[in-house]
């Protein structure tokens, strides 16, 4: 009998697993996606040119909150659990709803997801959102580069626009951004590496990506999102995580599952977090990845001119998935002004507008930071009236790239940035080397 199947996911890992497990297989019936955590991404539909021969019509994506009626109304028998970044407690909630309503739950599993490469691949992955990632794609890039090799980046995937154009995307200029009318959060991650020479990759069908990829790559570097488990099976995980939330690394999925499958693991931002947080990371990583090597990691913040900080009321806008489902409480810009004696924290939330009103609503966490939510239009201009009407002397803008090249401010800013930094040895590079020289590559 065919199984009727809702796959439960946001944008990302869902069609992957779609395209790779259930797609073209008889066995199945996917009769809908359901979408969370991001804004704006349901009401669409998965097109019938990506669905393939057995979805003529396409397959509908409904909001997360339809899924018990969903169910019931289509009798479903499966529902597959494909996203990332959720507690594991969270995770079982969504398990108990599906089986309450006579349906079975599944995860599928991270290794059979992976599609495997005729080129050497090193996954830079998480257990949280906001651990570091990016910055460590960007440190990686440039010691593969120094060593004389093309790099690649496959970036984990984005798709909150037209599907039909985002099955393949190539990023290679700002302009490329701008045709594919990417978000703020495409951006952020694309914009840093383009900024270096970098050729980008990202969208919805992996294994046509990944020979894309193979025709101008020495080595692939896949650049994981949230904290989800790579796309493609890599010859070196490396593995970030985040001492100022020491024990997450445990508590979420699929984190954990990244922590147990680590090559190297780095404990990042040892800089500014506390030496006993540290401690139980090290701790975790050594009773569940004992095979993983350790390094420490700083994250120092940066800005050109920091004597505008000290003794001013600041305005602090933070990087936007960090705060909201990655549930940190602050980022690189609150360390700044702490570090450079800011005066006053300003409180963005008596002057928050729409989307972003409805953020401080949704995640009760955050405090006085302002996330730097752009998934559409109306985010953006919402973000931008929010920042405008704050009462304060400075923006602190602690985003991956310039926000103020899109939004139009009326107040000085200045931009935090951060980058990777070993903390000491053993160093990233010499770690890497060994483990690829290894393996044969070098």
């Amino acid at each position: 009998m065919v199984e009727k199947v809702i796959i439960v996911g946001a944008a990302g890992r869902d069609f992957h697993n779609f395209n790779v497990y259930f797609k073209d297989n008889p066995r199945y019936h996917v009769v809908a996606f359901t979408a969370a955590q991001i804004p704006n991404i349901e009401g669409r539909l998965y097109p019938a040119g990506l669905a393939g021969g057995l979805y003529p019509r396409g397959i509908p994506i409904y909001a997360e909150e339809d899924m018990a009626k969903l169910i019931r109304e289509h009798r479903i028998d499966l529902v597959a659990f494909s996203y990332s970044d959720v507690s594991h407690v969270e995770v079982m909630h969504k398990a108990s709803v599906a089986m309450a309503e006579g349906a079975d739950f599944i995860l599928v599993g991270a290794t059979y997801t992976m599609l495997r490469s005729v080129k050497p691949v090193i996954a830079v992955c998480a257990v949280r959102t906001g651990c570091g990632k990016s910055q460590t794609t960007r440190k990686l890039c440039s010691i593969l580069r120094d060593l004389g090799r093309n790099v690649v980046v496959v970036r984990h995937p984005m798709p909150y626009g037209d599907l039909v154009n985002q099955v393949a995307q190539r990023f290679s200029s700002h302009d490329d951004c701008l045709v594919s009318h990417c978000t703020i959060e495409e951006r952020e991650e694309y914009e840093p590496l383009i900024d270096m020479g970098i050729v980008v990759y990202a969208g919805i069908d992996y294994g046509r990506i990944l020979k894309q990829a193979e025709e101008e790559a020495d080595i692939i570097v896949w650049d994981g999102g949230n904290n989800d488990t790579p796309f493609f099976h890599p010859d070196l995980h490396i593995v970030l995580f985040d001492p100022h939330r020491a024990g997450h690394e445990t508590l979420y999925y699929p984190g954990e599952t990244n922590m147990i499958m680590a090559d190297i693991a780095v404990i990042n931002k040892v800089d500014t977090a506390k030496a006993e947080d540290v401690e139980t990371v090290k701790s975790n990583i050594a009773r569940y990845a004992p095979k993983a090597k350790v390094i420490l990691a700083n994250s120092p913040v940066m800005l050109d001119d920091p004597e505008m900080v000290r003794g001013s009321r600041v305005l602090l806008v933070e990087d936007g998935p960090t705060l909201t489902h990655g549930g940190m409480p602050f980022g690189a810009a609150t360390i700044a002004a702490r570090r450079f004696e800011a005066r006053e924290i300003a409180d963005p939330k008596p002057y928050a507008a729409g989307s972003i009103k409805e953020a401080f609503d949704r995640y009760p966490h955050l405090g006085r930071q302002l996330p730097a939510l752009g998934y559409s239009d109306e985010q953006v201009r919402d973000l931008e009236a929010t920042i405008n009407a704050v009462d304060c002397d400075l923006v602190l803008f602690a985003t991956p790239i310039n926000l103020t090249r899109l939004l139009s401010i009326n107040k000085p800013a200045l931009r935090v940035r951060y980058e990777y930094e070993d903390h000491g040895p053993p160093l990233l590079e010499d770690v890497v080397v060994a483990r690829m020289k290894k393996l044969g590559v070098f």
